[in-house]
C-alpha cells in the first residue's frame, strides 16, 4: 500500500503525523510524496480557524478527483469535533479524532504492527526522526487546561498530559543521532509537568507576576526538563516552539541568556491582544498587557539577539478602535521580529461564539492588515540590524542550488550549495 500524508496546523500536529507515518511504515506500507502514486491519503486536520477547515475540505475533494478517488482517512483536531461534515466529504473512508497510530491504522484497514523499535529509531523503512532534515520535533505534552473563549483545541485535545523526563531524554538522544536542532512542541508547553506530581508548597502564578514561582499543581517545570535535556544531549540546539511570556520562569530565562548554544535565542510568545479588556473576554486571565511587556523587555535587555514572535487575533468580538490601537501600540513598543496575525474566526463549541458585539468583516480585515504591515516592518528592521553579523545556523532545507539555514534568532539565511561543506550546523554570516 502506498500512503500519502498531509498535515494542517501546528508543530504538534506535524509530530503526530510523523508517528502515524512511522506506524504505517512499520506495518509495511510505503510513504509517497505524490498523491498520484497513493492508494490511501491520511490527512491530519486543524481546527484553529475556519480557513484551516476550509483548506481541509478543498484538499479532500482534490484527492477524490484523482484516479477515480483516493480514499482518505482524516485524523486530528477537526476530526475530533466533526459533526458529520468531514465524514460526508467524497472518498472519506474514516474520521478519527486524535492521532493514536493504532486507531488510524485500523481505520485504514491496516493491521497494527506488533511492538517493535522506538517509533523514532532508525528502521528499515527510512531514516529516523520526523522530518528527515537537520531539525526535528519533540512533543513534550499534549492538551491544555486553559479555556480561552476563542479556542476549540482544548475541546479537541483534552486536558494537559505531560510525558516523563526519562522518556523525553531517551527520545532526544535518538533524535540527536541525526539532527542538530530539536524543537520542543506541544499544545501548552509552559504548563509542562503540572499534571504529574503534587506540589503542596506551590505558588500560583498571577496576571502581573513577572517571575512565576513553582507550578500551581505539580512539578517538574519546563525549565527542569530543559536542563535535563541539555545535560543529556549537549551537542544539540534546543528551541521552544511557543510559550506564554509569563511562563518563561527564571530557569528558562537563565538558559536563554547564558546557554545560547544549547537553547535558541527565540521566543514565540502568544499575545492575542494588547488590550486588557479583550484579554479578559478571551479568558486569558494569567497575564496582562503590562506583565507581558515587562517580561519580554526584561529578557530583551539581557540578550545580545532575540527572535521574538507572537500570535495576535484581530477583530475579537467587542474589540473597539481603542482596543485595536492598544494592540498596535504594544506591538510597536516591543522588539518583535515577526507576527502571526489571525482575523477572528468563530470555532464551533467555543465560548466566544456566544459573545455580543461582533466586529464587522470589513473592519476585521482592515485591522488584520494593519497588524500584518506593522509586523512586516518590524521584521525588515530587525533583519537590517543583523546584516553582516555572525550567527549559529542549522540547515533546514535545500533547493534550487541553495541551502536554507536557520539562525538561533529564527532568521532564514540562504547559502549557495557550492559554499556549503555539508555540515548540519555551523557559524554563518547573515546576508
Amino acid at each position: 500500500m502506498n500512503v500519502y500524508f498531509h498535515t494542517f496546523g501546528c508543530k504538534a500536529n506535524q509530530y503526530d503525523t510523523a508517528l502515524v507515518r512511522r506506524a504505517f511504515e512499520h506495518a509495511g506500507a510505503a510513504v509517497v510524496d505524490d498523491p498520484a502514486a497513493a492508494d490511501l491519503a491520511v490527512v491530519n486536520s486543524c481546527t484553529v480557524t475556519h480557513e484551516s477547515e476550509a483548506k481541509l475540505g478543498r484538499l479532500v475533494r482534490r484527492l477524490a478527483r484523482r484516479r477515480g478517488g483516493i480514499q482518505t482517512v482524516v485524523m486530528g483536531c477537526a476530526a475530533a469535533l466533526d459533526n458529520g461534515h468531514i465524514a460526508a466529504l467524497p472518498s472519506v473512508r474514516a474520521v478519527v479524532g486524535g492521532a493514536e497510530p493504532a486507531q488510524v491504522l485500523r481505520a485504514a484497514g491496516v493491521a497494527f504492527p506488533v511492538p517493535g523499535p522506538h517509533p523514532l529509531s532508525p528502521s528499515p523503512f527510512g531514516r529516523g526522526g520526523t522530518t528527515g532534515r537537520s531539525r526535528d520535533l519533540l512533543k513534550i505534552q499534549d492538551g491544555c487546561d486553559e479555556h480561552c473563549t476563542f479556542c476549540a483545541t482544548t475541546i479537541a485535545r483534552g486536558a494537559n498530559r505531560s510525558r516523563s523526563i526519562p522518556e523525553l531524554v531517551e527520545e532526544a538522544r535518538l533524535l540527536a543521532e541525526q539532527h542538530a536542532e530539536i524543537v520542543l512542541t506541544g499544545v501548552h508547553i509552559g504548563t509542562y509537568g503540572q499534571d504529574r506530581a503534587a506540589d503542596p508548597g506551590a505558588v500560583p502564578r498571577g496576571p502581573d507576576s513577572h517571575n512565576p514561582g513553582p507550578s500551581a499543581r505539580g512539578q517538574p517545570r519546563l525549565g527542569v526538563l530543559l536542563e535535563a535535556l541539555i545535560l543529556a544531549v549537549p551537542s544539540v540546539r534546543f528551541r521552544l516552539s511557543s510559550i506564554e511570556a509569563t511562563e518563561v520562569d527564571d530557569t528558562i530565562a537563565r538558559l536563554l541568556i547564558e546557554a545560547p548554544r544549547h537553547l535558541a535565542a527565540h521566543l514565540h510568545a502568544p499575545l492575542q491582544s494588547g488590550a486588557d479588556r479583550i484579554l479578559k473576554r478571551m479568558g486569558r486571565h494569567w497575564y496582562s498587557a503590562t506583565s507581558y511587556r515587562a517580561r519580554l523587555e526584561w529578557l530583551a535587555e539581557r540578550m545580545p539577539v532575540l527572535g521574538l514572535g507572537a500570535d495576535i487575533i484581530a477583530g475579537f468580538p467587542g474589540e473597539t478602535d481603542a482596543d485595536h490601537g492598544a494592540t498596535l501600540a504594544l506591538v510597536d513598543a516591543l522588539p518583535f521580529t515577526y507576527l502571526h496575525v489571525f482575523p477572528y474566526s468563530e470555532r464551533p463549541g467555543a465560548a466566544a461564539t456566544r459573545l455580543p458585539d461582533p466586529v464587522a468583516p470589513a473592519i476585521l480585515r482592515d485591522r488584520a492588515r494593519e497588524l500584518r504591515e506593522l509586523g512586516e516592518a518590524k521584521e525588515r528592521a530587525y533583519r537590517l540590524t543583523r546584516l553582516g553579523g555572525r550567527a549559529d545556523g542549522v540547515v533546514c532545507g535545500r533547493g534550487e542550488g541553495k541551502v536554507e539555514v536557520l539562525t538561533e534568532d529564527y532568521l532564514s539565511v540562504y547559502l549557495p550549495v557550492d559554499e556549503w561543506d555539508g555540515s548540519a550546523r555551523f557559524d554563518i554570516t547573515i546576508r
